[in-house]
């Protein structure tokens, strides 16, 4: 009789290659790679908000703040080798809670100008005081250069009445209902700086009553530290 040989079964698992030590094993079918963003000690990558660059990598985003880009513009400068092309962002960014800035900065592409002037934005912020009803206490008239920018208080339901550069600004400072007015150049810089330069004018009722000498700082402070107990003990 002959013999029939038996061909011997084969694990399919054992044609693929072991698994390396250390090494995760990609969705993809590939075995991952050193990446920038992997930890410098030890193979665990961390949390999605924790990792950088890298193919897949994640960035943690910043919610404080909101951000408006106002315009961008090109700019050129002749060089003995031809033209310097350049790309300048003009930026605003507010947390709508009284806090705001802005910033203009230049770069080669248009992505690196709004980082940068988003980045400068955050480092020269402003406070103002918004009174009852979303408002401003009382009318301010900021001045800048050849711009002047009227802002006058509104009751409640009004809105902004205002064009995009002083929009940008009231409405990423939390400012809800506010009545404006710009005279002169219509530069978005130069509005911007005139609508800072008359927010930064705005006084609140304490400070007031100090200047005109109808309290002292002590009257105030005391006016003021029930009025913060209240409110804690509401809470």
């Amino acid at each position: 009789m002959e013999e029939t040989k038996k061909t011997p079964e084969v694990n399919p698992s054992e044609n693929k290659p072991a698994a390396r030590s250390g090494r995760s094993y990609e969705p993809h079918g590939s075995y991952s790679a050193g990446r920038p963003g992997d930890r410098k000690y030890g193979d665990h990558k961390g949390r999605p908000g924790e990792r950088r660059g890298g193919r897949g990598g994640y960035r943690r985003d910043d919610d404080e703040f909101k951000d408006r880009v106002v315009e961008i513009n090109r700019v050129s400068k002749t060089v003995s080798g031809g033209k310097h092309v350049r790309f300048d962002a003009l930026v605003v960014v507010g947390d709508g809670n009284g806090r705001y800035g802005y910033s203009q900065c230049k770069s080669g592409e248009v992505p690196d100008a709004i980082k940068k002037s988003l980045t400068k934005a955050k480092k020269h912020m402003h406070k103002i005081h918004i009174v009852r009803g979303g408002t401003i206490a009382h009318e301010v008239i900021g001045v800048y250069a050849s711009t002047k920018v009227v802002l006058k208080p509104a009751p409640a339901g009004t809105g902004i009445i205002a064009g995009g550069p002083v929009r940008a600004i009231l409405e990423l400072a939390g400012v809800k209902n506010v009545v404006s007015k710009v005279y002169g150049s219509r530069a978005p810089i130069n509005v911007i700086r005139a609508t800072s330069a008359g927010l930064d004018s705005l006084k609140d009722y304490a400070s007031t009553m100090v200047l005109r000498g109808l309290k002292t700082p002590e009257e105030v402070k005391a006016k003021k530290a029930p009025a913060s107990k209240e409110k804690k003990d509401h809470d």
